[in-house]
């Protein structure tokens, strides 16, 4: 039996810039991807602290050390800039493997998203 446990997760970033107009996703800052062990096009589910909105996209890579936290396309209209979110991305594993798996939370400056260290 597989299960759906959570990878990974980046607990209140702050939305920094809402792209209407791209094709759909979420841009993150390279160095907050690496610490929260996401990759690009993984699969992600944002939470609005602010409005209470949930959605489901995919993560791009988004400049290195630039604190960048975009929503684009349809999801832009879910969220405003200064918005809050948690981003939360899942991983299924056999039952057993799922007892012992420890996921990788973060916890960014949500005045600048920077690591806090």
């Amino acid at each position: 039996m597989f299960i759906e446990v959570v990878k990974s997760k980046i607990h209140k970033a702050t939305v920094t810039q809402a792209n209407l107009q791209y094709v759909g996703s979420i841009t993150i800052d390279e160095d907050l991807m690496d610490a929260a062990n996401i990759i690009e096009h993984e699969k992600v589910q944002v939470l609005d602290v602010n409005n209470g909105e949930r959605l489901e996209t995919y993560v791009i890579k988004g400049e290195r050390g630039s604190g960048c936290i975009c929503l684009n396309g349809a999801a832009a209209r879910k969220v405003q800039v200064g918005d809050v979110v948690i981003i939360i991305s899942y991983a299924s594993m056999d039952f057993e493997e799922a007892k012992t798996f420890k996921p990788t939370f973060i916890f960014p400056d949500t005045a600048t998203n920077s690591l806090i260290k």
